[in-house]
């Protein structure tokens, strides 16, 4: 496994790559590894001749300074674990390297990034989608592979990819759940063992409440703080927090996924 920090040595491993004819799959990450993400490493080790994992805490897309900084970092497990699952390389920019202009350009959605989430987290996904824009430019796969269970950040890559021409393909892959429906995240770990306990009922009012005002009900009652609970285009959204914790799900309305 090659470690590349800089930006342009990594882009001409690209090109002799390309002119070699090897495909590359991308899966980016902020680090903090989990099933989740190596279901998508897995995928894209099948389907690409090679396959790059980027790690990068995203400053742009968190509202403050805490929420960074309690954003886990587990740098020298996160890369054991990608080398042992047989990855081919990893990109660590800096924030220099991604940011040079200070974030002073960036990209910005009118509609679905106002709602939901972007309603509860202002400039969040300027910030997300931001940052995949450049790192889709730097690293140049033929295939990025993204998680369902943000299922909006999802929407809205897909629909930036497809307003900028982008040839990278969007490759979506199906949330990888706990024994008992939690949906696998990297803030999982910060919840106290009984709020894990309970966080399982999340998911499941999710899947079986009638209506998402009656899911959201429900939750309420069950000690949740709900930000949202919404049914659009064929799913059910929601964002929930337990103490100072907060999560989201999605699932295909009217169903378990």
């Amino acid at each position: 496994m090659t470690i590349f920090d800089e930006p342009m040595l990594w882009r001409t491993k690209r090109l002799a790559q390309s002119r070699a004819g090897l495909t590359l799959g991308f899966v980016p990450t902020m680090g903090a590894l989990h099933e989740g993400h190596l279901s998508l490493v897995r995928r894209s080790l099948v389907e690409n001749d090679r396959t790059l994992v980027s790690i990068f805490v995203n400053p742009t897309q968190f509202e403050n300074s805490t929420d960074l900084a309690r954003y886990p970092k587990t740098l020298e497990t996160d890369l054991a674990t990608l080398r042992d699952e047989g990855v081919h390389f990893v990109f660590l920019p800096s924030d220099s390297d991604l940011y040079p202009d200070g974030y002073r350009y960036r990209v910005t959605e009118t509609t679905l990034s106002n709602v939901m989430e972007g309603a509860h987290r202002h400039g969040h996904f300027d910030g997300v989608l931001t940052v995949v824009f450049k790192l889709l430019q730097i690293i140049s796969s033929d295939r990025v592979y993204f998680g369902e269970k943000d299922w909006q950040q999802l929407m809205l890559v897909r629909g930036m990819v497809e307003s900028f021409f982008i040839s990278t393909t969007i490759v979506a892959c199906r949330t990888v759940r706990e024994a008992d429906g939690l949906a696998v995240s990297s803030r999982n770990r910060l919840l106290d063992p009984e709020q894990r306990t309970h966080a399982s009922c999340f998911y499941r009012v999710l899947s079986e409440a009638a209506t998402a005002d009656a899911a959201a009900r429900d939750l309420r009652a069950l000690g949740f703080v709900v930000d949202y609970v919404e049914d659009r285009d064929g799913r059910r959204l929601g964002a929930v927090r337990l103490g100072d914790v907060r999560l989201i799900d999605n699932v295909s309305r009217g169903g378990r996924q």
